[in-house]
């Protein structure tokens, strides 16, 4: 059975939900829009592409994706006008079942990112890191252990396959990302638009916002009007960005190893 998110979440399905929000400090509310539907939602909400931020997306992975397998992942960014940061990241999560240590750490963030057609709890360990360190260690420079703080490699080796370090891992990307943070006055809260170029030219927008897990049927509920009241449906199949992203680069590096 599909497990709907809150955005259409009901019966049985909310109380899987309710369990899966407890612990949680945040809800994020995402919603991929289709092909035929991206420039009639870029106009809707009156977005300019020019007031978007240039991100670019390094996925590390073994070119299997053993780690996606077993649900980590390892990304690092590098932000136009801004800091570039690292996150080892573990979903799906209980997170009263994380070790006490985790849970008290100031770098750990647990989200509930939640889809029309499904939801999963993630725990996300983050660090800082400079565009050019980011650069440097993609474009084969320093080891990649060394751009994750002391918590993240202790969190990655916990959680990882037995004998995978973080320098076994293959650089996957880059992925070239546009975001347009806007207010959206009707909504009453920020929106994120978010464009994920890849490289063979498909693309892949989402909108979403986020929310206290105390609110996040009320601000779904409020999400789904307003953007049906635009024209913009929140429902169909949903796409994965880091799926996507991760099954384009395996696919290469495969190639080129076969």
């Amino acid at each position: 059975m599909t497990v709907q998110g809150p955005f259409t979440a009901s019966g049985e399905e909310l109380d899987g939900l309710l369990i899966a929000l407890k612990g949680v400090e945040s809800v994020e509310l995402k919603l991929t829009v289709p092909d035929a539907q991206r420039r009639r939602t870029v106009a809707a909400l009156g977005l300019d592409p020019l007031d978007a931020q240039i991100r670019q997306v390094f996925f590390f992975d073994t070119p299997d994706l053993l780690l996606n397998q077993g649900g980590l992942v390892v990304r690092a960014r590098r932000v136009q006008r801004g800091e570039g940061d690292t996150v080892v990241k573990l979903r799906p999560v209980v997170p009263s079942e994380l070790p006490r240590s985790v849970r008290r750490s100031p770098s750990l963030g647990v989200e509930l990112d939640a889809m029309p057609d499904r939801f999963v709890t993630s725990a996300s360990l983050k660090g800082k890191a400079s565009n050019d360190d980011v650069r440097g260690t993609a474009s084969g420079g320093p080891p990649l252990r060394k751009l994750f703080t002391k918590e993240q490699r202790g969190f990655f080796a916990e959680h990882a396959p037995e004998g995978v370090g973080l320098d076994d891992l293959a650089v996957l990307g880059p992925i070239f990302v546009l975001k347009l943070k806007s207010l959206q006055k009707e909504l009453g809260r920020p929106l994120v638009t978010e464009m994920w170029l890849y490289p063979d030219g498909s693309r892949v927008l989402e909108l979403s916002t986020k929310c206290r897990s105390d609110e996040a049927f009320q601000v779904a509920a409020e999400s789904r009007a307003f953007l049906n009241g635009r024209g913009i449906e929140v429902s169909g199949d949903q796409q994965t960005k880091t799926g996507i992203a991760l099954a384009f680069f395996s696919a290469e590096l495969l190639g080129q190893t076969t």
